[in-house]
């Protein structure tokens, strides 16, 4: 009997009552079949699968008796043997060769979960990665030992984790950003039941997840896609691949070839299942600009990638279109406002970027050696950040995995390599840790830069948790900037605000101040002192919105962060009327080397905080 395409939607292996759809795109095949445990693995036993339209270049077949968790593989043929090959819409992968696991999302188990995700501007975000975040004295960490350390990053009042690619790769150990099957988790770490009950578990903690994908190349090992049906053009990789020159990537010839319909199709489904069947509440698109550019820079006309553009452009409107409440976030490191730019606008529709204009300048105030050699006017520049539509649209730091590997090193090690514990690492460090998370943007936190890991991110060598109790006032330290940030006591509202006026950069003394808002007036308003200096400053004069008085909610220089901190006790304000810095009022600051301080006033009880309670008109914001 002649095998018959099957009557069911859908790419990969779909469980349906009485059996299993499978579909592959080899349009190039003269034959395909599926054989599996379900058949004993034998090829008498395989089951053909039939062309689903002369033109599709899909084949098919419903088998019936298959259900979840029967392993398969494809055998396409195009001349000569038939080619083993791994479903590249395979949500499970198992064993060495790499079967592919027949998958029910409905088995998935979600129990009560009925999570909202923090506003956006709400969010503090912690990058981690599962195999050395999780590993212990048994081994690499895996989703489910991670869960035991989300209890720590709800303490810390983190609100939102950003997994890095945890999806199938070929080699030992990996960053992930090498991955063969986009649509898998990898095995060694727990595969698709144990990510979900890793996002279930985060949920339930109030902690949303995002996770890291990649689609401006694949592998380049283990790569099942590599010449799938037995086509390809001279040495390129064949139908999911460019076959020119625009296959070449810093990591090998394996684009994407984003100009065919279902190789667009394929990257999409996988960000589908991610953001439907597991739950995440958003993903992070490495290298967007790698997509869209041959060599990364998107000002070379000879290098651009329109169909990279258009494909990124239509992604996003769709995923918007499914679920606009989630976060697409893009790795394109060029500050280009076509990135956030809407894609009905011609832009690529992503709501945030990573911005490199930030991380850049304020490393390298922290990291001179010399005050007199740190750069404020870059600072000023990073923190006001270019136009911003809302604080969401750029991602902010000064540690992420590419900023402590590669031959770079954590900053307190930067600072004073070799003695990364020392005073004045602790105490830039700190600094930083304050400007990324009083600045308009979306904060972000490298995994142990809570308790001031001081060793490279190798994929090989665990997070030091030890470190926890070594640094704790340190950590202590991220816990209060982290609460602030999210206004949980209600007194800093302006930290989520589009708000931000640079007062002054005062290049003798080392010092800026900056003053963020929202809608103005008590718990609102929120200025912050920077000293980049190591010297105390006693009665120093600043401007602020209005009199009266003006709490200090943190102050990165009290002893309680760290038993040499605390040159000077800094206190509340008293501003008096008298113009500094173009504001009406006036007080005068104690402030300790390389110190932070943090003021807002008490919100007014029964009164709402608004341009009105403040008296006066709002600043422009810069």
């Amino acid at each position: 009997m002649p095998a018959r395409p099957s009557a069911h939607a859908g790419m990969g292996s779909i469980p349906h009552d009485g059996g299993v759809t499978f579909r592959v795109w080899a349009p190039n095949a003269r034959n395909v079949a599926v054989i599996g445990d379900f058949c004993d693995w034998q090829a008498g036993r395989k089951h053909l699968l039939a062309r689903d339209s002369a033109h599709a270049g899909t084949w098919s077949t419903f088998v019936p008796g298959v259900r979840a968790g029967c392993q398969y593989r494809y055998l396409v043929r195009r001349g000569g043997p038939y080619l083993w090959r791994t479903d590249p819409f395979a949500r499970q992968i198992a064993g060495r060769h790499r079967n592919g696991v027949v998958l029910d999302p409905a088995t998935l188990e979600w129990g009560d979960d009925v999570f909202h995700a923090p506003g956006w501007d709400e969010l503090v975000l912690y990058e981690l990665h599962i195999g050395t975040f999780a590993a212990d004295e048994h081994g690499p960490g895996t989703f489910d030992k991670a869960i035991g350390r989300l209890d720590h990053l709800a303490w810390l009042g983190v609100n939102a984790v950003e997994v890095m690619p945890p999806f199938q790769f070929a080699t030992r150990v990996s960053w992930g950003y090498n991955p063969s099957y986009l649509c898998a988790i990898h095995d060694a770490y727990g595969g698709p039941y144990a990510f979900a009950r890793f996002v279930r578990a985060a949920h339930e903690r109030g902690i949303a997840v995002f996770l890291d994908v990649v689609h401006n190349h694949l592998g380049p090992t283990g790569l099942d896609l590599w010449r799938f049906d037995g086509w390809r053009k001279g040495r390129y990789g064949g139908i999911y691949f460019f076959n020119d020159r625009r296959a070449f990537t810093p990591w090998g010839a394996t684009r994407p070839d984003y100009g065919r319909r279902q190789v667009r199709s394929f990257l999409r489904d996988s960000a589908v299942s991610w953001l439907e069947d597991f739950r995440v509440d958003g993903l992070r698109f490495d290298g967007t600009n790698f997509i869209r550019s041959r060599w990364g820079d998107t000002r070379d006309p000879d290098a651009y990638l329109r169909p990279g553009h258009d494909y990124l452009s239509s992604l996003t409107a769709d995923l918007r279109s499914r679920q606009p409440w989630k976060l697409l976030v893009a790795e394109d490191m060029q500050r280009d406002p076509v990135v956030t730019r809407p894609s009905a606008e011609g832009g690529l529709g992503f709501h945030s970027q990573w911005d490199a204009d930030f991380v850049h300048p304020v490393r390298a105030a922290l990291e001179a050696p010399r005050d007199e050699d740190r750069d404020l006017d870059a600072v000023a520049r990073a923190i006001r950040g270019y136009y911003l539509a809302a604080p969401h649209e750029r991602v902010i730091y000064t540690e992420s995995h590419d900023e402590v590997a590669n031959g770079r090193s954590r900053l307190p090690e930067t600072i004073t390599p070799g003695r990364a514990d020392s005073w004045h690492a602790r105490k830039r460090a700190a600094l930083g840790l304050a400007i990324v998370l009083t600045a308009p943007g979306l904060p972000l936190l490298f995994q142990g830069q809570d308790f001031c890991e001081d060793r490279y991110f190798d994929d090989r060598r665990p997070l030091s948790w030890d470190k926890r109790d070594r640094h704790s006032g340190f950590l202590h330290l991220v816990r209060d900037l982290i609460r602030l940030r999210r206004n949980t006591d209600r007194w800093a509202g302006g930290l989520h605000g589009a708000g931000t006026h640079i007062l002054r950069v005062d290049r003798h003394h080392g010092v800026i101040l900056v003053h963020r808002w929202r809608a103005g007036g008590p718990g609102d308003d929120t200025v912050v002192v920077l000293n980049f200096s190591t010297r105390t400053l006693s009665g120093y004069p600043v401007g602020l919105p209005r009199p009266g008085r003006w709490r200090l909610r943190v102050n990165t220089d009290a002893p309680a962060y760290g038993d040499d901190f605390g040159a000077v006790i800094a206190g509340d304000l008293d501003a008096a009327p008298g113009e500094c810095d173009g504001y009406p009022a006036t007080a005068h600051v104690d402030l300790g080397p390389y110190a932070a301080l943090v003021y807002s006033q008490d919100p007014e009880p029964g009164a709402g905080a608004g341009p009105e309670a403040s008296g006066r008109r709002r600043p422009a914001a810069d």
